[in-house]
């Protein structure tokens, strides 16, 4: 089925009467009680409903039930809607085998057969008219999946596949082909993610009245507990150092990744949005229709993915926060999006020891592995580097990636149990598995802007830069040797850096690129923003996601303020926007144009990673104040360093010069300040100009300093009208490390 190929596949239905007396189509999704089952929304744009998941992580799942009224008794024809979901690869085995049970008849096995989703024959039944039971009872923990059961008494029916579905669908249910009308608003944010929290939160502190659509029950995203991705990118920071402040408020604080479901604070997210009181929040509704109007978008209509109720939103602006670029889609935004070698989708998961024996067997639809096959997950995590789909199709081939993600962890579980160490993990047993795939890139919608490595690395100037990107250029690849035996489809990668972001300052990313260059009234914010493939490596982070929410939550005010498009803003009304960039994240009015409020908190505080200067005796001059020629990287890796981190180079041209300026004539020791490392050249050539004399020392940066994190160059009288510096020059091999000189007045 092409993707979006006909809107009217994305209607989901209530359980209840067809339109006929001899008909009932019950979908999965409304069942009164979903038990241990999941509902997965995120596959919808391309099959055209949700379905619910038996994701038991290999133990059969609670029942879902539900009830449903007949209208008449006799001989019922059963079919369900589901697949065999290893059979694509041509696997044995039907790892998600399930039955239905109506009143009090067992109908078989179903999801043991079929390489799509198919209707599946389950038999006759004899019922009576009146309210009737039905029961998905999961058969093995593994994923089983149901999407609708269709009763009827015509022995020569068959319900329909293909474009054919949605109408039949939406007549069985005999639903209105009106969508109800939601209020109108400023401005509709799609996505509720970083990007769309932030954006939504930014435009009602400014005054506009918002709709926040996400068709998850949480917030969050790939930083959400359902896919647990920790937030990166610094925020505070740069040209405009108050866009973070927002984020800040509702980031998770989890310590590494994937974590675990306490620190991702889902609850708190929701808290967060839901105390705006300029938004309105609309959680499980699915995005699937867009009306336009010459280059602007008029409406998107959504459907609540358990209820199937659509309502359509009708707005000034629109956002299109969702990663995939779905609205932008929908429009007919220009769009590209790399044709192989992508970011992919991860699956992350956990493990861990009991204290009893715990059995768990995939088979007989295992991929055949060894434990050379895949990284051993220590600490019981397997980390984002359990990726794959890098050449499939990120949206119409989404759910085979997340399903051979899945199939890739249970059988590396499965080794863990019975391979070479099957002792060692007697007692383990999985604790989750990300079903919600946490994909990394697929559509990239156009702005008048589209950003390129060349840009970040060369630090090309835009007038409208604002947002700060920090994170490296940071592209996946399969990694080898783990490729080799699965090289169509590999499911571990690795990440190749290009350091050459400013890790302190950040690249300002133009607001030119969070615009759609055609559709007049759309903006975007998040991984769907206007970037190449290579740009996007470093944009792509949840924190730096969320600062593009915020700019484009206040551009949206400034539009509805000045009664202007998003292009106008930086045409025209630029310095209005950065204005209000310039402003605390909890500076807020009630209506556009409105009296602001600013919180009494005005100083900005962007935090360090390592030693306080002001704690250090003396004079320190860091890194951020030394003249630096040649190629220099930042990091802050090393510890112990001062302030935000320090500089290194491996450039045979490359000098720091630190300039020491005395407060009063004396003798003062010299510092320099050194985190060793075996890769450091071991000759680095210091120069101590005092302005009256020219001292040479050779450190080797290699080499441990001691208790003190920084090396004596000695002391020397320094004058206060004679200009003084420490210079830093390579002799040998190996990188030059600069990070701050120390000046403290002998006594």
């Amino acid at each position: 089925m092409p993707q979006f190929a006909a809107w009217l596949l994305l209607v989901f239905l209530v359980a209840g009467l067809g339109t006929a007396q001899d008909s009932l189509l019950v979908e999965a999704e409304s069942f009164e009680d979903h038990g241990g089952w999941r509902l997965d929304t995120q596959f919808v744009e391309v099959m055209g409903s949700p379905y619910l998941l038996a994701h038991g992580l290999g133990r059969p799942v609670d029942d879902a039930v539900t009830r449903v009224e007949l209208a008449s008794g006799g001989q019922w024809h059963v079919w369900v809607r589901t697949i065999d979901w290893v059979a694509r690869w041509g696997a044995t085995g039907a790892p998600g085998r399930f039955q239905l049970c109506i009143g009090s008849q067992w109908r078989g096995e179903f999801g043991a057969r079929g390489a799509q989703w198919e209707w599946q024959p389950g038999g006759i039944v004899e019922l009576a008219a009146g309210e009737v039971a039905l029961r998905l009872r999961d058969l093995t923990g593994f994923d089983g999946r149901c999407d609708a059961i269709w009763l009827t008494k015509s022995a020569d029916a068959r319900p329909p596949e293909g474009e054919a579905l949605g109408p039949w669908r939406r007549n069985q249910a005999g639903l209105s082909e009106e969508p109800e009308l939601a209020p109108a608003h400023d401005l509709v944010v799609v996505g509720g993610g970083y990007a769309g929290m932030a954006a939504a939160i930014a435009a009602a502190r400014m005054g506009c009245s918002v709709a926040l659509i996400q068709n998850r029950p949480v917030l969050g995203g790939n930083g959400s507990s359902e896919v647990r991705v920790w937030s990166q990118g610094e925020t505070r920071r740069g040209l405009f150092p108050r866009i973070g402040e927002i984020v800040e408020e509702f980031r998770d604080h989890a310590k590494h990744s994937p974590g675990t479901y306490e620190e991702f604070g889902d609850a708190h997210k929701e808290t967060v949005v839901r105390a705006e009181p300029n938004v309105s929040l609309y959680l499980n509704h699915h995005v699937y229709g867009v009306a336009r109007r010459g280059d602007r978008i008029v409406s998107v209509d959504a459907l609540e993915t358990a209820s199937g109720r659509r309502t359509r939103f009708r707005a000034t602006l629109f956002a299109d926060c969702t990663g995939h670029g779905t609205v932008g889609f929908l429009t007919s935004a220009e769009w590209e999006m790399t044709p192989r070698g992508r970011l992919g989708m991860s699956n992350m998961w956990r493990w861990e020891q009991g204290n009893e024996p715990v059995a768990f067997t995939a088979s007989p639809w295992r991929l055949p592995m060894t434990l050379a096959d895949f990284p051993y997950p220590r600490g019981g995590e397997g980390k984002w580097f359990w990726e794959s789909g890098f050449d499939l199709d990120p949206i119409g081939q989404a759910e085979a990636i997340r399903d051979w993600n899945l199939r890739a962890v249970y059988s590396a579980f499965h080794t863990m149990k019975h391979g070479a160490r099957a002792a060692e993990h007697e007692n383990a047993r999985l604790t989750w598995i990300a079903f919600i795939g946490g994909t990394r890139e697929s559509r990239r919608l156009l702005g008048d802007v589209v950003l390129t490595q060349e840009d970040i690395v060369t630090k090309r100037a835009f007038p409208d830069g604002c947002v700060p990107s920090t994170w490296t250029i940071d592209l996946h690849y399969p990694k080898s040797p783990y490729d080799k035996k699965f090289p169509d489809n590999p499911f571990i990668s690795e990440a190749r850096h290009d350091r050459r972001v400013d890790r302190n300052h950040g690249y300002p990313v133009p607001y030119r690129c969070f615009y759609s260059r055609n559709i007049d009234n759309l903006f975007m914010a998040g991984r769907c923003i206007s970037v190449t493939h290579e740009a996007l490596g470093t944009v792509r982070v949840m924190r730096t996601c969320g600062m593009m929410g915020e700019v484009v939550g206040k551009a949206a005010s400034v539009c509805i303020d000045q009664d202007v498009m998003p292009r106008a803003v930086y045409q025209r009304h630029w310095e209005l926007l950065a204005e209000l960039l310039r402003l605390p994240g909890g500076a807020r009015r009630a209506t556009v144009g409105g009296e602001l409020t600013i919180p009494e908190v005005t100083q900005v505080v962007v935090p360090l990673t390592g030693i306080d200067p002001t704690t250090l005796d003396g004079l320190v001059i860091d890194d951020a104040d030394a003249v630096l020629f040649g190629f220099w990287g930042r990091s802050s890796g090393l510890k112990p360093h001062v302030a935000h981190g320090y500089r290194y180079s491996n450039d045979p041209q490359a000098s720091a010069s630190f300039p020491i300026a005395v407060q009063k004539n004396g003798s003062y020791e010299v510092r320099f300040f050194v985190a060793p490392h075996g890769n450091r050249t071991g000759q680095a050539k210091v120069v101590i100009d005092t302005g009256m004399a020219r001292v040479e020392r050779e450190i080797d940066l290699r080499a441990d300093p001691g208790t003190q994190p920084f090396v004596v160059l000695g002391s020397f009288r320094f004058r206060l009208d004679k200009p003084a510096s420490v210079t830093l020059t390579n002799r040998g091999g190996g990188f030059l490390h600069a990070d701050a000189v120390q000046v403290v007045a002998e006594r």
